[in-house]
């Protein structure tokens, strides 16, 4: 006999764990199902853990940086120290425990397992099958994607679990894909003496960014050390006793490890999608803007397709479960969603880039300032190269764009980010005043510049 209960939310990620609490504390009887680890991705193999090796290499880093500004100084890095950190702090060893209490704590009940759709408001767990009187949520996430290279199958490569769990560093690796995550592990794994090369099989670096960033990236990888590759596709992996051999046109490329960074996707086959008229084979749900995929079906974070992001995720459970209570409030607004890719220099961006902007068919002005003139990236000294690039719909004379890369790039951001989703004139910001001498003063010049013939860079003081 089918279990009755009002909401079945299957995984529990950020956003699944999110409406499955709320929704228990404001009374409902909830069930929440997850195969893994309360939490998800973030706290235990992404956001958390990451930055944890992040803010540990950043300190190297800046340590190297020390004699140019503040007289000799010396440090030797050890791994050890970070991976004791995340498995203490960050993960309590991969146990979810506390999560799991927590939701508890809230009302809602745990079952564990691979949930699936059984039609609609129907969802079985191994011999389980609930029926939700109000609905189901959809908050599965990704997983890796591993690209289709021949040898690659069945060798012991790496993702990014792997990584944030590395007890100790390999003497090598290569790393496949330049996007957030191969960049950020890149670097990190880098900084504490790890020698690495990074394929990636567009032209540049964060593809999906402005070409301006890409080319920061790179550069700054190059100074740690890291060989990068663009524009090269693995051709083949060998794998034997000696590590990986990685063939890219006319050499094979070796190292101890094999990360497979290629990004993310959603396995809607998995979940059962075709029984409630979803295509299976769709890259993410579609939903409206109450996070609605069906009639009583919801859908929140990566499977949705607008990012695999913990924010974008705990900003559609919160629309979903007002959606779910009937209570009102604003629909989803992509329009300035915000992403940083925390290497060193960070790199952030909000709404569209240039070329997305151009293929809508807007009218674009766009400027670039360099934070090395400004007065803080010059007292800033070494570590402080970035810029800003604005993004304007010169019609309507608002921002749709920005990019802020540089030290502390993603919290620079929020202005922007707050111009983007706001639409507050051009015109209107020139005027504000403009605190000195900090990094976000940059902005002021950057929004000089959009008054220049279309493409050409802003320069000055600032």
């Amino acid at each position: 006999m089918d279990e009755q209960v009002d909401v079945v939310v299957v995984g529990l990620g950020p956003g699944g764990e999110h409406v499955a609490g709320t929704l228990a504390e404001a009374g409902l009887d909830v069930v929440g199902v997850e195969a893994e680890l309360v939490g998800g991705e973030c706290p235990y193999w992404g956001c958390v853990p990451s930055k944890m090796m992040i803010r540990a290499a950043n300190l190297v880093a800046e340590a190297c940086r020390t004699p140019a500004l503040a007289g000799p100084a010396a440090v030797t890095p050890d791994w050890s120290r970070v991976a004791d950190r995340i498995r203490r702090e960050a993960t309590d060893d991969w146990n979810d425990q506390v999560a799991a209490e927590r939701l508890e704590g809230k009302g809602g009940r745990l079952v564990r397992g691979t949930g699936r759709l059984a039609g609609e408001r129907r969802v079985t767990v191994g011999d389980r099958t609930f029926e939700a009187r109000r609905g189901v949520v959809l908050a599965t996430g990704g997983r890796p994607r591993i690209p289709s290279v021949p040898g690659l199958a069945g060798t012991p490569y790496w993702t990014n679990r792997d990584a944030m769990a590395a007890k100790e560093l390999p003497a090598s690796m290569i790393v496949l894909g330049g996007g957030a995550v191969g960049v950020e592990v890149a670097q990190v794994f880098a900084r504490f003496g790890c020698r690495v090369t990074v394929l990636e099989g567009q032209e540049r670096l964060l593809s999906h960014e402005e070409p301006e960033a890409g080319e920061l990236a790179a550069k700054a990888l190059r100074a740690d050390g890291v060989t990068v590759l663009t524009g090269v596709r693995a051709r083949q992996i060998v794998y034997g006793e000696a590590g990986f051999g990685v063939h890219v046109e006319n050499e094979v490329l070796r190292a101890e490890r094999l990360l497979v960074a290629a990004g993310r996707y959603a396995d809607l086959g998995a979940l059962g999608v075709r029984t409630v008229g979803l295509d299976p084979a769709a890259a993410a749900v579609p939903t409206d803007g109450r996070m609605r995929a069906a009639d009583g079906l919801w859908a929140v974070g990566d499977l949705t397709g607008r990012g695999a992001f913990t924010h974008v995720s705990m900003y559609q459970a919160q629309i979903a479960v007002r959606d779910i209570l009937g209570e009102p409030g604003p629909e989803a607004d992509y329009r300035a969603l915000p992403r940083v890719t925390f290497t060193d220099p960070e790199i952030a961006a909000v709404g569209l880039t240039e070329r997305q902007a151009r293929e809508r068919g807007l009218r674009v002005r766009t400027s670039v300032t360099g934070l090395s003139a400004s007065t803080r990236g010059w007292i800033h000294g070494p570590g402080g190269e970035g810029f800003l690039k604005l993004v304007e719909d010169a019609d309507r004379g608002v921002l749709v764009g920005a990019t802020s890369a540089g030290p502390a790039g993603g919290e620079l951001l929020y202005g922007l980010n707050v111009a983007v989703h706001a639409e507050v004139p051009v015109e209107r910001l020139r005027h504000m005043i403009y605190t000195y001498p900090t990094f976000h003063r940059a902005v002021e010049p950057a929004l000089a510049g959009l008054r220049r013939p279309d493409g050409v860079s802003a320069r000055g003081a600032c």
